[in-house]
């Protein structure tokens, strides 16, 4: 049996739970795990569940199967293969609990991610990811070469081919304009990690 995950978002709307729920149902799925978010703020609904097939449909299969129903509400999906493991930037200043975290989860398997860059605004951390195989990147950020720090970023996240980004700690706001290049591509906080705040380093 095949397990993945599909992540879903669209405008808020009725019925797209029961639209998603039945979908995989009617094509021999197994819901394992389901969560959603409604954000009233944008108007945006997100969704992922996690389920098997237990026809041993294919990802592509699924995804062309489920074309209609993703033009009926607007819906951006992807289907994900859970036995390839997501490719990942972590991003890092001057506090590594969180990167710490994510390295040792990493490294045992207990989240199904696979590294491919550090970046950080200091040297700190350099060391036990380069130990790790990890490609370490110092950028430097000062309020005079924000923009070029920033390019340099998404030149790192764009060759890495990561699929998703985690602030880690990483103690810089980020701006409007790379928040615009990162979507489709998510970028997170850490768990336990606080939204980096203005003037922070």
């Amino acid at each position: 049996m095949n397990t993945y995950v599909l992540t879903v978002c669209c405008p808020t709307g009725r019925g797209i739970v029961a639209a998603v729920s039945t979908f995989l149902t009617e094509n021999g799925c197994n819901i394992d795990d389901s969560a959603q978010f409604n954000d009233r703020e944008t108007g945006m609904f997100f969704m992922r569940l996690s389920f098997t097939s237990e026809t041993g449909a294919t990802r592509e299969e699924l995804s062309d199967a489920f074309t209609d129903i993703a033009a009926r509400f607007d819906i951006e999906h992807a289907f994900h293969d859970s036995d390839i493991k997501m490719k990942v930037v972590v991003m890092v200043s001057r506090f590594g609990h969180c990167l710490n975290d994510l390295l040792y989860r990493s490294r045992i398997g207990a989240l199904p991610i696979r590294i491919v860059a550090v970046i950080s605004n200091h040297l700190d951390y350099q060391k036990p990811v380069v130990n790790e195989d990890i490609p370490y990147h110092h950028i430097r950020v000062t309020p005079e070469t924000k923009p070029q720090a920033e390019a340099a970023i998404m030149e790192v996240v764009e060759n890495s081919g990561a699929e998703l980004v985690v602030l880690a700690r990483y103690m810089q706001v980020l701006s409007d304009a790379m928040c615009r290049k990162m979507s489709g591509r998510r970028s997170w906080p850490a768990p336990s990690t606080p939204m980096p705040s203005v003037g922070s380093s």
